[in-house]
């Protein structure tokens, strides 16, 4: 099982605001930004999000994923009746979710949301970052990375700086 972080964040760190929204984010979406993101899109079989992340998705006009997705929440119930084949509700760690992905036949997560990602790095479950900064800080907000009881060792593979000023870097854990 792959599991990959495709994530942008400001250039202190945080993924969004506070309250969730990422409007600082979205003004560098340009041409190459969309490419590089389908281009990942086409890597991987499932998207795992957690109950900030998709609750956030529900504001925007319509569903954004063509991939099935899981949603990791211990708090919601179900989900809308109208995402019943997009979307499954989930309450399991980290561990246990990649286990039962792999048995029903996924072999590539994308692994979304500030804390769902923090808790697959504490759990030493996360193979490869895509990290993409923006030049705009944004003061405070949600951040991506939290305490970790052991360093996780990383090897830069590439980075890109696009025309709009966003850095992507390219990371893969070292040892996995």
């Amino acid at each position: 099982m792959k599991t990959i972080v495709y994530i942008g964040t400001s250039l202190d760190g945080f993924i969004a605001r506070e309250n969730g929204d990422f409007d600082w984010l979205t003004q560098f979406a340009d041409n190459d930004a969309i490419h590089a993101y389908e281009e990942f899109m086409n890597r991987i079989d499932a998207i795992v999000i957690g109950k900030g992340t998709f609750e956030k998705i529900l504001t925007f006009p319509s569903w954004p994923y063509e991939k099935k997705t899981f949603v990791l929440s211990t708090s919601l119930i179900q989900l809308p009746d109208i995402l019943r084949d997009k979307a499954t509700l989930l309450s399991m760690k980290p561990k246990e979710l990649l286990s039962h992905l792999s048995g029903i036949g996924f072999s590539s997560i994308y692994v979304d949301g500030g804390k769902v990602i923090q808790s697959f790095l504490k759990e030493d479950l996360i193979d490869d970052l895509i990290i993409s900064k923006v030049p705009v800080l944004i003061g405070n907000g949600i951040p991506l990375f939290d305490f970790l009881s052991a360093d996780l060792q990383f090897k830069h593979i590439k980075t890109e700086v696009q025309s709009n000023g966003l850095v992507r870097s390219y990371y893969k854990r070292e040892g996995k």
